[in-house]
């Protein structure tokens, strides 16, 4: 059976079943606790296990004038129906060697009663009892399919239990934390199971009939101590014990142990009748034993346990589901109409988020990009480019929406040369690592349209790593792609409120908002305010700059531009809703001299980062514009100020409208010597503002550094003295 077929019925089983499972295990959790605090009680002896029949009964004789009945119950607590010495009626726990009165059996309460109740039967009488039945079925198909699951992920019974490395909390609990409670649950949903059945006598119905045969009156009745039977039963192996009423030979003991029911003579201990029960008989007893927790606390605990494991894995299941659902796909053009086709193998929906962003940027940007599912593979007239994004489940296998395009490259050739390029998504810690992706890339290493691009793989979901491939992309095919770690991550969950405190704007539709956070707010320039404009999932970031404790951002305003239309609207005093992410991959490096490089709106984190610095370290300032404004004057005098606090050692600006037009790269070639020490030195350059000028940057470095027979830039980005955080 397929690994979506076994995670299909896991998911529909667990979704007919989840509310009576939630019922039933909170209702478990309180019947395991009473269970235990039962078995706490002092009314057990010491070495219950070793006492005989005969050793206990002949003392109680003794002790008590009449007995009617004794039994022991699932804790080993002993209770007496009699007289005493002064003919005063018993109904207690004894102790089964002295006859000493231990203590009162007390009432079960109200609460637990109804709790029991409703676990049984949901209070719907014989229906309720069914409704349960099949409901203890179906967690018994959910524990058979998870552990097919597991067996599918792990490969082999021997590696069943080894090591989960899943980078999600959730995902990787539910896999381990189901492993440990496979079994508990699995005795838990098959007694339920057997139990209900029994309810209604489907293994058939037990009828004791004893057949006695005539009593002689005997001349001497044997002393308790001494008859065989007793001394060869122990207390136990017992349930209840009927003595006899009067001395008459037709009257007898009936010993009702676990497994058989005995009639024994009063006067010699023989036994008259011996009725074994049947097996599922025996069976149901042992089933009630374990569905409890009766057998011992040890076992009481262990269901406690499962019922909470049990509420985990519902949630935990959910979650992951949803989460793999939460990533809509959304196309604006057809798969013939696309030049940019972008696969994805996603087992849980993480893969899928990375390759939604890169597919929004393109069409956001101009592109004909179209997202699909691996396994939608087929004929592209118009594709220039084949993106394949896949993870790797369990141990080199394919995720469920990706297991047949190996087949599907084999079969489908395409009529045009397409550049490709495989991005795989696994983790080190397994011995296959991205193990599907590279049998996807090798597949296509043998198609003569392919124009392939190294594979590239990303270790546990990593934002560097996979903005690696972004950059390498993106500079390949000379289309611009954000490269900022941060833009890939994850929805932030917590919004928090800020107010507009101050508002600047120039006639070039270039305003700054100063922003103050409403409670304690941990931010530092460079990272990302996160806002959602439409009040859904449409987001937007901002770079931050840091100004005396406040946010400010620098926003260009555009026509269309949800973002910037949504915070041009803000007035001072308004108040909206935000997230910062943090993005520290762009952070002011410590002890280090920085050159900072700037176009646009991406001045704003380098205005904040000024004050952060200290008089011993240097930073230089080149940042482009299009024309001199009140704005660029602001700049300036900050960048001033910053001078004569020895903050900031120069800095150099750039306007490419006015009469002596200028343009960054025309900056960087004049001061292509200091770039040069800059670098050997271990100086960091920082660049801020639109892919296309970090591009271009990038591409004048390296023609410097070439013409002065330095190492090429790659080496230096290694190193990390490159740091780019570009829209």
């Amino acid at each position: 059976m397929t690994l979506s077929v076994w995670r299909y019925a896991h998911l529909l089983l667990a979704l007919c079943s989840g509310l009576f499972l939630i019922l039933a295990s909170v209702t478990g959790v309180i019947l395991a606790a009473d269970t235990i605090a039962h078995k706490t009680e002092p009314y057990r002896v010491a070495q219950f296990n070793k006492i005989t029949l005969s050793q206990s009964l002949s003392v109680l004789r003794q002790k008590y004038s009449e007995i009617s009945e004794i039994s022991v119950d699932y804790n080993g607590f002993v209770t007496l129906q009699g007289m005493d010495a002064n003919d005063n009626d018993v109904n207690a726990y004894v102790d089964p060697l002295t006859g000493k009165i231990l203590g009162t059996p007390h009432k079960e309460s109200a609460f637990i009663k109804w709790v029991t109740s409703f676990h049984r039967s949901l209070f719907l009488h014989e229906t309720g009892r069914i409704f349960v039945g099949i409901n203890a079925f179906l967690l018994l198909l959910i524990t058979i399919s998870g552990a097919a699951l597991v067996l599918k992920r792990q490969k082999s019974f021997k590696r069943f239990f080894a090591k989960i490395n899943d980078e999600s909390f959730l995902s990787r609990y539910h896999v381990s934390g189901g492993r440990l409670a496979l079994l508990p649950i699995f005795i838990l949903s098959f007694t339920g199971t057997y139990l209900s059945l029994d309810r209604f006598h489907f293994f058939g119905e037990e009828k004791i009939q004893h057949k006695i045969p005539l009593q002689h009156t005997e001349t001497k009745r044997l002393d308790l101590a001494k008859m065989p039977t007793f001394q060869n039963i122990l207390l136990a192996d017992v349930t209840k014990i009927e003595f006899p009423f009067t001395d008459d030979p037709d009257e007898y003991y009936t010993l009702k142990l676990k497994d058989r029911e005995l009639v024994v003579s009063q006067f010699n201990g023989n036994v008259l009748s011996n009725f074994p029960y049947k097996a599922t008989t025996v069976f149901s007893g042992l089933s009630l034993e374990l569905h409890t927790g009766r057998s011992g606390i040890i076992w009481a605990l262990i269901l406690l346990c499962s019922c909470f494991s049990i509420l985990f894995f519902i949630y935990s299941g959910f979650a992951i589901t949803l989460k793999r659902r939460a990533v809509k796909i959304k196309n604006k053009y057809t798969i013939q109409d696309s030049s940019i086709i972008i696969l994805v193998g996603s087992e849980n929906g993480s893969t899928l988020r990375f390759a939604n962003a890169i597919h929004k940027q393109l069409v956001t940007t101009g592109y004909k990009s179209h997202l699909s599912y691996a396994n939608n593979y087929q004929k592209y007239d118009n594709a220039t480019h084949l993106i394949i994004f896949t993870a790797t489940h369990g141990l080199g296998d394919a995720p469920a929406n990706a297991n047949k395009i190996l087949q599907l490259l084999n079969n489908v050739e395409q009529p045009n040369i397409i550049k490709t390029s495989v991005v795989g998504f696994g983790s080190t810690n397994y011995p296959d690592y991205c193990g599907y992706a590279k049998k996807v890339h090798d597949t296509l290493k043998n198609k003569k349209w392919a124009k392939q691009s190294p594979l590239h793989t990303v270790n546990n979901k990593s934002l560097i790593e996979f903005t690696n491939w972004v950059k390498k992309w993106s500079e390949e095919n000379n289309i611009p792609l954000a490269s900022t770690p941060a833009i890939y991550d994850k929805k932030p969950t917590t919004l928090k409120n800020f107010t507009v405190i101050d508002k600047k704007s120039d006639n070039e539709s270039t305003f700054i908002l100063t922003l103050k956070a409403q409670n304690f707010l941990r931010f530092t320039s460079g990272d990302l305010l996160a806002i959602y404009p439409l009040n859904d999932s449409t987001e937007r970031l901002y770079s931050i700059g840091r100004v005396n404790n406040n946010i400010q951002l620098v926003i260009k305003l555009h026509e269309y531009g949800i973002g910037s239309n949504f915070l041009n609207n803000l007035n001072i005093g308004d108040n909206f809703k935000a997230s910062v992410v943090r993005n520290t991959g762009f952070h002011l490096p410590e002890n280090k001299s920085v050159i900072m490089i700037a176009n646009g709106t991406g001045i704003a984190p380098f205005l904040g980062m000024f004050t952060q610095g200290n008089k011993k370290y240097y930073y230089q300032l080149y940042s482009g514009f299009r024309r001199e404004t009140n704005l660029t004057a602001y700049y300036k005098n900050i960048a001033v100020a910053e001078m004569q606090k020895y903050h900031l050692k120069g800095f150099h600006f750039a306007f490419s409208r006015e009469i002596n037009k200028m343009y960054v790269m025309d900056l960087i070639r004049r001061d292509s010597d200091y770039f040069i020490n800059h670098l050997k030195g271990g100086g960091i350059i920082m660049l801020c503002g639109s892919v296309a000028m970090q591009m271009d940057v990038e591409r004048e470095l390296e023609n410097i550094l070439k013409y002065n027979n330095f190492e090429s830039l790659t080496e230096f980005k290694k190193r990390g003295q490159l740091i780019a955080d570009c829209y």
